[in-house]
């Protein structure tokens, strides 16, 4: 099977439900690959979702890393970043702009920021949090942020039917969830969301060995040899892919899976009750995901 036979919105290559060519959408990711790299053993090897590269350039020291993605815009990027080339905006660093150019109004200024970025204790940070930035009007301007009407402006519906309901207040809750945890000063994915800052580090020199296809993940791992991979990070895939694709996406990982693989998922959901031992959000210091479970991969 071949890209052609996907069955998911990321085929297009877009965020919004208008027809024309593929896009950029992600100019970096916002998927904290400590996670990925705590899961996984050393030596192994690992399906990727290509994105923007961040993540497979981070498991390239320590892993053999084949990173898929259905956009060939999206992974002609991440094979650029591989290779030493800049960060560049995509569709949904452009949104997040748009709606940073508003911070000001509710007293987000650009110093406030950095007094709060450059803070290293959580008790610290959250006190300052409370007291500068978690405000009325920051909590008016976020709600209206995530309301249905504007996210449809910009976003296809397929990717938005799993946003939990009172978004705005659940993404503050996760934001809170992160600085209550984690040094802002050690985290460039508060940098990048806060400030929108695109520095990163030049790729490693193991990056060079990244392998890249163009292909829909679930057909591509139904095309590779059984038992090929100890590790599998699925970025968010089957948000936007419905619980179809999302089944044969699973099976394919098992049939690809050697003994004790593991896998990685992430989701805008809210966590699974079910699954919550599993479940490594408040670990992942971007900040935005209800569930990155991770777990072993049973295999067939």
């Amino acid at each position: 099977m071949t890209a052609s036979a996907a069955i998911t919105p990321w085929e297009r290559g877009r965020l919004d439900s208008r027809s024309g060519r593929s896009k950029l959408l992600f100019g970096r990711m916002y998927e904290d690959a400590s996670i990925e790299i705590g899961a996984f053993r050393p030596g192994g090897r690992v399906f990727c979702i290509a994105s923007a590269g961040c993540t497979a350039m981070q498991l390239a020291p320590r892993h053999q890393v084949v990173a898929v993605d259905i956009n060939p815009v999206q992974l002609e990027y991440a094979r650029r970043r591989c290779a030493g080339g800049p960060v560049v905006r995509g569709s949904a660093d452009r949104f997040l702009g748009s709606v940073r150019a508003f911070a000001p109004l509710v007293g987000w200024t650009r110093a406030r920021l950095r007094a709060f970025l450059a803070l290293d204790d959580p008790a610290e940070q959250i006190a300052f949090w409370r007291r500068h930035l978690d405000t009325r009007r920051f909590r008016s301007g976020i709600d209206g942020m995530f309301s249905p009407t504007l996210l449809r402006a910009v976003y296809a519906r397929d990717l938005l039917r799993v946003l939990p309901s009172r978004a705005g207040a659940v993404m503050r809750a996760r934001m809170e969830r992160c600085f209550a945890r984690h040094s802002n000063r050690g985290n460039p994915y508060a940098s990048a969301l806060l400030l929108g800052e695109t520095t990163a580090p030049p790729p490693p020199p193991e990056a060079k060995a990244i392998r890249f296809v163009h292909a829909d993940a679930a057909a591509f791992l139904e095309s590779e040899p059984p038992g090929g991979f100890d590790g599998f990070t699925l970025s968010n895939i089957p948000d936007g892919a419905g619980p179809e694709y999302e089944r044969r996406l699973l099976a394919a990982v098992k049939r690809a899976a050697a003994p004790g693989a593991i896998v990685v998922r992430r989701s805008f959901r809210e966590p699974r009750s079910d699954r919550l031992a599993e479940n490594k959000a408040a670990d992942d210091r971007s900040m935005l995901w209800g569930r990155v479970e991770v777990r072993s991969v049973v295999t067939p």
